[in-house]
């Protein structure tokens, strides 16, 4: 890939199942926090995916859209789109009625310091959502942060494993999650909490930041030695299916990509292909922050994006410059400051 169009068009690009599933999946769909990272790829691939099934469907996306263009981008790819500020109730009430909600709004950086609008993004708008859309399917975008950091040799916590987030942010996740299953409970609504880490966009990723480090020769620290990564795209034909297994109580899932990936291992492949020397500083401990996705592998299959071909793509991008969003995601972190 060498233009953010054949990217986009790659990252939307729907399958066979996905397209099975939205035939199956009565009822529109509205995206709640289209305007982040991951939004407006996952309301394209809804969009492509109702088209390829040959069924009529809204996909709705909302935001505040405070600016750039991204609302006529997505209006003109068939998307129908609200402007809209998800704290502000009398905003909330006026949001449509639909039968299936994908709740992507949330906050990550910028945590620190103000601690209060994450924990209003995170955990009370969720509350408010749930009472809105009592009826309705709701996937939520949760994050592997809830889980501790665990000895690399368990293979990652799966769902079973008790969570233990570290850090305001990785608390106000769990409050999200916990929201969500209270009013699952309470009011029979079908929830699947969606507990993704490191989606990867070329422009993005700890894929783009390693890959990035050593074509210009900045040290790459191992404190945190070992992750887990998804094509986005996978990431988000798994949230859309998911609209299909939520129940009450909600239904937790891992999403991530099969393997544990060495940081280390990942930048001398990108030494390798770069023809450069990586510079490494610290060493790699016992634990890091890994999920096990195999109810999610076991439920829509394997990725269908390697990881070897998420190495091949991203090298081609760094190599010849390609366009970023400047959007690091801290994947090194271990005390959980954001």
């Amino acid at each position: 890939m060498k233009t953010v169009s054949e990217l986009e068009q790659c990252l939307s690009e729907p399958s066979a199942a996905l397209a099975a599933d939205l035939a199956k999946l009565d009822g529109d769909i509205l995206i709640l926090g289209v305007g982040g990272k991951m939004g407006p790829s996952l309301a394209k691939l809804a969009r492509r995916g109702a088209e390829a099934a040959g069924v009529k469907k809204k996909i709705i996306g909302v935001s505040r859209f405070s600016s750039g263009t991204l609302q006529k981008e997505l209006e003109d790819f068939g998307i129908e789109t609200i402007s809209a500020d998800l704290l502000s109730d009398q905003a909330l009430r006026a949001l449509p009625d639909v039968p299936n909600v994908i709740y992507m709004a949330g906050n990550k950086f910028g945590t620190t310091g103000k601690e209060y609008f994450t924990w209003a993004m995170n955990a009370y708008l969720p509350g408010r959502v749930a009472e809105k859309y009592r009826n309705s399917r709701i996937v939520s975008f949760s994050s592997g942060n809830i889980y501790p950091l665990t000895p690399v040799s368990l293979g990652g916590a799966s769902e079973e494993h008790p969570v233990g987030p570290i850090g305001e942010y990785a608390q106000s996740c769990l409050g999200r999650e916990r929201v969500f299953e209270y009013f699952s409970r309470e009011n029979g609504t079908p929830v699947v909490n969606f507990r993704l880490n490191y989606a990867i966009d070329l422009r993005y990723g700890i894929l783009l930041e390693v890959a990035s480090a050593v074509n210009e020769g900045r040290p790459i620290d191992l404190g945190m030695g070992q992750v887990n990564v998804i094509w986005q795209g996978d990431a988000n034909e798994m949230a859309i299916r998911s609209l299909l297994i939520g129940d009450s109580p909600a239904v937790t899932l891992n999403v991530t990509g099969p393997e544990t990936v060495s940081i280390r291992w990942l930048a001398e492949r990108f030494g390798d292909g770069l023809g450069k020397q990586p510079i490494f500083t610290g060493e790699e401990r016992d634990t890091a922050l890994l999920s096990n996705a195999s109810k999610s592998h076991q439920l829509f299959g394997y990725p269908r994006v390697s990881l070897r071909e998420m190495i091949d793509w991203t090298l081609e991008w760094v190599a010849r410059g390609g366009e970023t969003l400047g959007k690091p995601t801290h994947f090194q972190e271990r005390t959980g400051a954001f």
